[in-house]
């Protein structure tokens, strides 16, 4: 799912196997959740387990992958990925770092966010399009469709500038692709940075572009930053 909707230097793997959630950890990971309760560490194993497997695919040995500032992840050098997890789902998408500049991924459970959470993680313009759009697909949960690209906006950012970006610092546009038969709703957002974008090279980035799905019960959102 998440795969499908980036570009092609970048691999993605994706589990919904509990037996992930319990994989053996290389002793660095292993020391970092050696006292966290349960459900964070499977959530923290399960999520590797698929970061390696994206090493694999890659033609790379598996390597640690150690959280860094803010809980970010730190990956080998040489490369760059986001990782995502909800109840059921994680995944990991991994690019080598000469392809893209960054890149976010994001997965969510298709369901309303909880009541005032709306509120508190969008803008007024933001909302008036979320209204629009349930108009003509209320079977969507829009809401946490624009959570979720506001979550890989956020991915795609920290690598880059390493510094919070608060939810009303971006402004998200989702569209919709036109349906095809059978097929999973799925889609394009575009987000503007309401504060001075990061450097990428000598060029000063203002907006990201990323993909959507609605699919098997959840949401998923991933977008890449190319080099200039």
């Amino acid at each position: 799912m998440i795969e499908e909707l980036l570009p092609d230097p970048v691999v993605a793997v994706e589990s919904r196997e509990a037996d992930d959630d319990r994989a053996a950890l290389p002793p660095d990971e292993e020391a970092v959740v050696a006292r966290v309760v349960a459900k964070r560490r499977h959530e923290f194993t399960a999520v590797r387990t698929c970061a390696r497997r994206a090493m694999v695919k890659l033609g790379l040995p598996p390597q640690p992958v150690l959280p860094g500032e803010h809980g970010a992840p730190r990956w080998p050098e040489g490369l760059l990925g986001s990782m995502t997890h909800c109840d059921g789902y994680r995944a990991a998408a991994l690019t080598r770092a000469t392809s893209l500049a960054s890149l976010g991924i994001d997965a969510e459970p298709h369901r309303p966010l909880r009541d005032g959470v709306l509120r508190s993680v969008s803008l007024p313009a933001e909302r008036d399009r979320l209204a629009a759009l349930a108009d003509g697909r209320p079977d969507i949960h829009w809401d946490r469709l624009l959570f979720s690209a506001k979550e890989s906006v956020y991915k795609a950012w920290f690598p880059l500038t390493g510094m919070w970006l608060g939810f009303e610092e971006a402004a998200i546009e989702l569209h919709q692709d036109p349906e095809e038969a059978d097929a999973a709703p799925q889609g394009r957002f575009r987000a503007e940075l309401l504060l001075p974008g990061p450097l990428v090279g000598r060029h000063r980035i203002g907006q990201f572009e990323g993909r959507w799905t609605v699919r098997d019960g959840l949401v998923a959102t991933a977008l890449t930053v190319p080099h200039p």
